[in-house]
């Protein structure tokens, strides 16, 4: 009896510890699942912070605020587009010369992004739609346009003046984490540009009034800091013509045949775009057979150039530089 006794309450006693075993896995459990609970919502905390948080960027003088993940950027200028491909970035939007396709020049390289619009409408909406990080636009845009478009994500004003290039080329290196490669773009056309000087301080150029014309329904010249002239006159340190020195343009400026006859250049290069000339198709032809423009020193010695880098070209951006120097030392320096 005394055995048997002995017996149930030893089971007892093992239910008992079982149970208490029981119960610590079980608080053991439920910890460890509130602990799990707790750090993957403080994970996320953490990564919508991280996510939310903003930094500021310097910009010509200029704070502006911004995330510091930056994804989707938008390039609502032509200068932004051309300066994305020599970093190698893909905007997932882009403007257009037509408002409707990438410009031929650009379209390989940006093909994938979403035309929001023309060069001098982009619309809001196609770029809210799009819910980007940041735009880079144009300081060609007035007040009222750059206010609705940084009511959809802080936006830039991309400077189309030439001597800003660097500064432009920096900018977009920071906002796509590609500071080195805006850095190595510099260098590497600063190295090939001295090589270019040293050939033309002994080649026939030197001394040369070169000048350069859009042709946009008649013939415009621009000041000496706008335009491809900086890169003509203050990286190449060819010869200004005395007639556009003492023009002093501010803007983009129509001259006369006769004007031009005046000022007798020794080169010219002619840039000319059907997009820009379509209430005038025949306006290229028409210069290139007009007599007095026949009668300069640049045409009789057979010293015009027609399109050497793309005529949508902006020219004060890094691709612009970078492409119509390759471009003058092949067809004009050669």
């Amino acid at each position: 009896m005394v055995k048997r006794y002995q017996a149930i309450l030893s089971v007892a006693a093992l239910s008992l510890m079982l149970a208490a075993c029981n119960a610590d896995e079980e608080e053991v459990k439920t910890s460890s699942a509130t602990q799990t609970e707790e750090a993957s919502t403080d994970g996320a905390k953490t990564e919508a912070a991280n996510e939310n948080a903003t930094k500021t960027i310097d910009y010509l003088g200029q704070t502006y605020e911004v995330p510091v993940k930056i994804d989707k950027i938008i390039a609502a200028s032509l200068e932004s587009m051309e300066d994305s491909v020599v970093l190698g970035i893909k905007p997932v939007g882009v403007i257009s010369a037509d408002g409707s396709s990438i410009p031929k020049y650009l379209e390989k390289e940006l093909a994938g992004a979403t035309v929001v619009g023309s060069k001098r409408e982009p619309s809001t909406e196609a770029m809210l739609a799009l819910d980007p990080d940041v735009i880079v636009s144009s300081s060609k845009f007035d007040e009222t346009k750059m206010a609705n478009f940084n009511k959809v994500a802080t936006t830039f004003p991309y400077s189309h003046i030439s001597t800003n290039w660097k500064e432009n080329l920096a900018l977009l290196g920071q906002l796509a984490g590609k500071e080195a490669e805006a850095k190595e773009a510099i260098a590497n056309y600063e190295s090939a540009l001295q090589s270019a000087k040293e050939s033309i301080a002994t080649s026939e150029l030197k001394g040369k009034d070169v000048l350069l014309i859009r042709v946009r329904g008649g013939l415009a010249v621009y000041p000496e800091a706008v335009y491809f002239n900086p890169s003509l006159y203050e990286d190449l340190g060819l010869q200004v013509p005395a007639g556009l020195a003492a023009l002093k343009a501010k803007t983009e400026t129509k001259i006369t045949y006769e004007t031009l006859a005046e000022w007798n250049p020794d080169v010219i290069l002619l840039q000319f775009s059907e997009d820009e000339n379509t209430d005038t198709p025949e306006i290229l032809k028409e210069v290139l057979d007009n007599p007095i423009f026949n009668s300069v020193t640049a045409a009789k010695e057979n010293q015009v150039y027609v399109n050497i880098i793309d005529p949508l070209a902006q020219g004060g951006t890094a691709w612009s530089k970078i492409n119509f120097l390759n471009a003058f030392n092949e067809n004009v320096a050669k």
